[in-house]
């Protein structure tokens, strides 16, 4: 039994705020909304580079729906040792698709699941390592992180903007680009609107009234919703037996690692969102969630799970930090899983709607963690080049997603994600500068002092006991101004 002090703790915690059932439905939508783009992505690419049919693509989306819901609902509710309890939305990650390619280049899709059941069990084994690791995890990174999330997530946001298909003869139309924007206003016209519920809203009502505006301009249609099963179960090993190759699983490995750190920057990201506690303790418990979500998912036909990032924004942009919201759209995610035909009518939504409310809700993220930023000290100390080749670091994969194509698949499977890239460097370079006192000079470097006000002492050598300044001239200690002489001009 818990003890009622700590009963009237957990009570206290933001994330454990009961909005009841119409609030937990009406956001978990909005949360769904939000990801719904990013989580069928996966398998549409996985699976259309496997080879498979458009049916048997179905099933992978239908089946991360699924996992995703499970996962979600894992890591908000919880059980013991799995499960952070913070309103984060989990769903297939983006940081194995190119290894995942490769992979189903050799061994087919069956060779994908092997590698991602074993690497995830092999993840789940070492997470007491990355939960030991909460005091490398100061504002000062964790600010760097939050601010990378929302800069990498600003090119996805961009592409839904112009049409979603690059190859459509649309994409970049002015008149997507005008749908896009006109969703965007209403995000913000909505978002001023005195009524906290409408407020709070905003972005699921801005989709709604965007989609309804593509509706009427011949921008979308939903002939395709009534097309296809209502009703389907999840199958077990649907596409075989998975297979079990060295080489596919240390690949697999790396992307783990990556989701780790991701994963680890998210929990410490949303809980600082929250205004809520997270220690060792609790990151054990999330990433060990994130580890047990992604060895299940390849049964009903899934990838690795993480954490979705643009949902760490729309926490920030709602306020709403209630945890069973988020249980409910996992409970949502679940249910499309098992409905198609609801799957479809989300999918209905035109990209540029999506676009319209993503440029919001991910420079809402970006803006997140320039506010933690602002809480580090950056006097006598290297954390303002920490902080700039952080984020440098992590912009060049964001601006030149080829930068690492001529290296080794595992150079690139870590580094092709700006977040992963910024986030490793940020606690490199803090475990190198602030941690490893070892050849730290006494003196300020220029990026210490460069941060502050300074001035030389040779300027102050000609000023005598008790002058001031007042209104901007110099008087002596009896009231008379010292006259100042102005540089000459060159």
């Amino acid at each position: 039994m818990q003890s009622t002090s700590n009963v009237e703790t957990l009570s206290a915690r933001p994330e454990d705020e009961k909005l009841g059932l119409f609030a937990n439905l009406a956001y978990g939508i909005q949360h769904i909304l939000t990801m719904y783009g990013g989580i069928v992505a996966v398998p549409l690419i996985v699976g259309q580079a496997a080879g498979l049919s458009p049916s048997e693509i179905g099933l992978l989306i239908t089946a991360s729906l699924f996992a995703g819901g499970v996962a979600t609902i894992l890591q908000t509710i919880g059980v013991p040792f799995f499960g952070c309890q913070l309103p984060l939305v989990q769903g297939v990650s983006f940081a194995g698709v190119a290894t995942m390619i490769a992979i189903s280049a050799n061994g087919g899709i069956q060779a994908i699941f092997g590698a991602v059941i074993a690497s995830s069990f092999i993840g789940l084994l070492i997470t007491p390592i990355f939960a030991r690791v909460t005091k490398y995890f100061p504002p000062l990174v964790a600010g760097i992180v939050i601010t990378t999330i929302g800069l990498t997530l600003m090119p996805v946001a961009g592409r839904w903007a112009m049409g979603g298909n690059s190859s459509a003869p649309d994409f970049g139309s002015p008149a997507n680009v005008m749908l896009a924007l006109g969703t965007m206003a209403i995000v913000l016209l909505l978002s001023k609107v005195g009524n906290a519920a409408i407020s709070r809203l905003s972005i699921l009502l801005a989709l709604v009234i965007g989609t309804g505006i593509a509706y009427a301009l011949g921008m979308t249609n939903f002939s395709q919703v009534s097309q296809g099963p209502y009703f389907a179960l999840p199958q077990i090993f649907h596409f075989g037996m998975p297979t079990f190759g060295v080489a596919a699983i240390l690949s697999m490995f790396i992307v783990i690692l990556v989701t780790l750190v991701e994963t680890s920057a998210d929990i410490f990201a949303v809980g600082d969102i929250v205004e809520t506690k997270v220690d060792s303790h609790r990151l054990g418990d999330g990433l060990r969630a994130d580890m047990l979500s992604s060895m299940f998912a390849p049964f009903v036909g899934s990838f690795t799970q993480s954490a979705f990032a643009q949902n760490v924004g729309l926490v920030a942009v709602t306020g709403v930090k209630s945890r069973y919201v988020v249980a409910t759209g996992g409970v949502i995610l679940v249910l499309l899983g098992l409905l198609p035909v609801m799957g479809r009518v989300v999918a209905a939504i035109p990209s540029p709607v999506l676009g319209g409310a993503g440029i919001v809700l991910f420079g809402t993220v970006a803006a997140s963690g320039i506010r933690t930023l602002s809480r580090v000290d950056y006097v006598n100390n290297m954390n303002l080049i920490i902080v700039a080749t952080s984020i440098g670091f992590g912009t060049i994969p964001i601006v030149l997603p080829d930068f690492y194509a001529q290296f080794p698949d595992w150079v690139e499977t870590i580094f092709h994600s700006g977040i992963s890239s910024s986030a490793l460097m940020a606690i490199v370079l803090n475990l190198l500068f602030n941690h490893v006192k070892a050849g730290n000079s006494e003196e300020p470097s220029v990026f210490g002092v460069a941060s502050e006000r300074t001035i030389r002492f040779a300027d102050l050598a000609p000023l005598e006991e008790g002058d001031y300044v007042k209104d901007g001239k110099l008087f002596d200690s009896e009231g008379n101004e010292v006259p100042m002489v102005r540089p000459a001009a060159h």
